[in-house]
């Protein structure tokens, strides 16, 4: 007897479990889906034990995809909701607030100064020293708007 044909539904699990583990433990919401279709194989097993190791490889290949892309699409519809929507998105955390140009915006583009950064701006042409509203973040460009100047700017710290 190989080892080929003496794997067992419990064998999948172990393995399930095993990657479910390795899930919690690294960064990226991948294993896990994995793991739910070792699981799923252990099932199968059970119900089938006659099953080879071939159609084994082949139902965990087919339900390994079928379940990250069912995953993926859960969390599109059901995103997490967070208190901080903006936590590691820095950008937008300065949506709606107001700042003094650094570099005047010509041509569209110029640079504000929010902390110890730089940020390039796109928006229409205003003098250095101007006031503007973050409207947007496209990548790592906010978007602005000259404002009025007697508006105060948000305070850079």
């Amino acid at each position: 007897m190989d080892w080929a044909n003496s794997v067992e539904f419990w064998h999948w699990w172990v393995f399930a479990v095993v990657l479910i583990v390795v899930e919690i433990l690294s960064p990226a919401a991948f294993f896990l889906w994995l793991g739910i279709a070792a699981g799923l194989v252990g099932g199968i097993l059970l119900a089938f034990p006659e099953l080879s190791w071939e159609a084994q490889l082949g139902a965990f290949a087919v339900l390994s995809v079928i379940s990250v892309f069912a995953g993926r699409a859960w969390f599109r519809h059901n995103p997490i909701a967070t208190d901080q929507p903006t936590l590691n998105r820095r950008g937008e955390q300065y949506v709606g607030r107001v700042f003094a140009l650094s570099e005047p915006i010509v041509n569209g583009v110029g640079k504000i100064r929010v902390d110890d950064t730089t940020w390039k701006v796109n928006g229409t042409d205003c003098p250095s020293g101007s006031r503007v509203r973050v409207t947007g973040v496209n990548g790592v460009v906010l978007l602005v708007e000259c404002g009025d100047s007697s508006e105060a700017p948000t305070p850079a710290g």
